[in-house]
């Protein structure tokens, strides 16, 4: 069976990561949505997205599909109810349609000549950019199980200081010295080729993803990923870092998600409590206002490629569009749009020769390209927020 991943009515809640990326490529808990649904389904997946992602993200149509939605993430009842999906049955949960079953011929999908399949059990959805970190907890253990399930782990060196061993895992390659790790809280998987550094101190839940490194002495509360190549260090509280990102200075950072190839400079610091105790409001692409998060505690939300210099501080619910630059004393606003150079004082637009001339040297850093494809969506993504910019 041919499966295939489609973005359905959450892409502009997820700005500014679906900017850059299919809502089938959000990492939270360990893996990301596409890898949750290959391992249930024991198939590789494909795309359905916006038309400037598809050339990095391809759809792949044979005679007979099941469309997925890709805000839901799957578990052993779910994926075994798609992969028993016959030709004109839909499965819904409640309003949403989840999966369906269709072929290349069909023009057209009528729900209404479809069989319903009600599906009633409780599954994990991202339905907010806010979701990715404040669902992580659920995700990594969900994840945790998936992936270690009949599996043996690396044995955990001498040096180092734990608690509820049984609930930790580590992956061949991993080095890790005279740290504390305490499993009790919530599982702790440690990724292949990563490193955790002397003196941390990691409570779970907590994955450090493949080649990803922990500084020396970091304080990492759960739930907290750290992406594939992405480095931590300082104070770090309940974040999901995508792959290639970096906070490896002192500084806090919590409640918050960074996504691929983001930089925070060394004592850079977010707020993730209002002084007033009041809920959160975050940008919200869809309203082009703030929108209420129901949540007391929310951080900072960095698109692709962002950066901030030494001592950046952010206020509570800040949202940090894709390409930018923030820069110098003060707080900067709590929206900042994409391309945007700058900070408190004011900001300019970065432009797109500049902006791809940094991501070039910083990719090369990690021996990855920056392809024509990135450049393109780059292109899309500033054309896109041209209108939230002052120019």
């Amino acid at each position: 069976m041919n499966y295939i991943l489609f973005d359905g009515t959450v892409r502009e809640a997820l700005l500014p990561f679906t900017f850059t990326r299919p809502v089938a490529e959000i990492r939270i808990g360990i893996l990301t949505i596409r890898e949750k649904w290959e391992k249930y389904l024991g198939y590789t997946t494909t795309t359905l997205t916006e038309e400037y992602l598809s050339e990095k993200y391809p759809m792949v149509e044979l005679e007979n599909n099941v469309m997925i939605n890709a805000s839901f993430l799957p578990n052993a009842i779910l994926s075994e109810m798609v992969k028993n999906l016959e030709p004109n049955q839909a499965i819904f949960k409640g309003d949403d349609v989840v999966a369906f079953y269709t072929n290349e011929t069909q023009e057209e999908v009528d729900f209404y000549a479809y069989e319903i399949i009600d599906y009633t059990e409780d599954c994990l959805t991202v339905d907010n950019t806010w979701d990715i970190f404040a669902k992580n907890d659920a995700a990594l253990r969900e994840d945790y199980e998936l992936i270690t399930e009949g599996r043996t782990s690396q044995p955990i060196p001498k040096s180092v200081n734990v608690i509820a061993s049984e609930n930790i895992f580590i992956e061949e390659g991993a080095k890790l010295e005279f740290v504390t790790l305490n499993a009790s809280t919530g599982p702790i998987y440690i990724g292949r080729n990563s490193e955790i550094m002397e003196g941390s101190v990691i409570r779970g839940p907590f994955a450090l993803c493949e080649s990803g490194r922990v500084k020396l002495a970091s304080k990492v509360y759960g739930a907290t990923t750290v992406g594939p190549y992405s480095v931590i260090g300082g104070e770090v509280n309940n974040s999901v870092l995508f792959s290639y990102s970096n906070k490896g200075h002192d500084g806090f950072l919590g409640n918050s998600v960074l996504g691929e190839w983001c930089n925070i400079g060394a004592d850079s610091n977010n707020s993730n409590l209002k002084n007033n105790y009041e809920p959160v409001k975050l940008w919200s692409y869809e309203t082009e206002n703030f929108a209420k998060t129901g949540l007391q505690f929310c951080g900072l939300m960095m698109g692709d490629h962002s950066k901030c210099g030494i001592n950046t501080m952010f206020n509570t619910g800040t949202v940090v569009g894709v390409s930018t630059n923030i820069f110098g004393a003060g707080f900067p606003r709590n929206f900042v749009p994409s391309f945007s150079w700058g900070g408190a004082s004011g900001f300019s637009t970065y432009l797109t020769s500049k902006a791809f001339q940094t991501a070039k040297i910083v990719m090369a850093r990690r021996n990855v390209d920056f392809t024509e494809d990135d450049a393109k969506i780059l292109e899309h993504v500033f054309e896109e927020t041209k209108k939230y910019r002052k120019e």
